[in-house]
Order: structure tokens, then sequence, then C-alpha cells
């Protein structure tokens, strides 16, 4: 089974990883199959009811404690959406100062 190229960088090394096709020149992850479309259909709406998309920019509405550690995420920390997921924690986002992290889309608002 011949896979296709990354659609980022044209590299003809990706890989599978479960679901995911993983590109490993450039770390370009994607989805090569009907799962895909399920994904796409995943809405997930803020603490105002706004929708929320991969690659927003949205800030916390509440001080967060950070579970195993001793640091609070304070109100009005700005978060990049990198993923939308299904689950309880269903974003999976880049905490300004903090790192990744996965968040519940009701402490967050769209910015």
């Amino acid at each position: 089974m011949s896979l296709p190229p990354c659609p980022k960088c044209q590299s003809e090394y990706a890989y599978e990883d479960g679901a995911l096709l993983v590109c490993p020149e450039c770390a370009h992850e994607w989805s090569n199959n009907a799962n895909a479309a399920d994904e796409q259909q995943i809405s997930v709406k803020d603490a105002n009811g706004n929708d929320l998309f991969e690659g927003d920019n949205a800030t916390l509405i509440k001080d967060l404690k950070v579970k195993s550690s001793s640091m609070v995420i304070k109100i009005g920390t700005k978060v990049k959406i990198n993923r939308i997921v299904d689950g309880d924690h269903n974003i999976d986002c880049r905490v300004d100062k903090i790192g990744p992290m996965m968040l519940k889309s009701e402490f967050v608002k769209k910015s």
C-alpha cells in the first residue's frame, strides 16, 4: 500500500500513526480516511455560544488550577486552539507562557 505524500511539504516519507498520517520532515499530521469527515462535524461552542474551530484564538474566562501542579492559569490568558477533539476536554490548545494543554470549551471565549 502506497501512502500519499505530505500535503504541506510534499515529502514522500509519510507514515501511519494510528488513524493519522504523519510527515517526519515537517511534523504535519493529517487524516486520509472517512474519519476525517467525522472530525470536521464535531461542533464545539465557547462559554458565550460561539462556534470554535481549529486555529481560533480564545481567552480564559476563569482561573484554572493545573492538575498535579500548584500553578494557576489566570483569567484573560490567551490560548491558541490547535485541534477540536471529542470528549470531556474537547480543546487541544497552546496556552501562552504555559505550553500545550487540553481544556474544556466552557472555560474559554472566542477572541
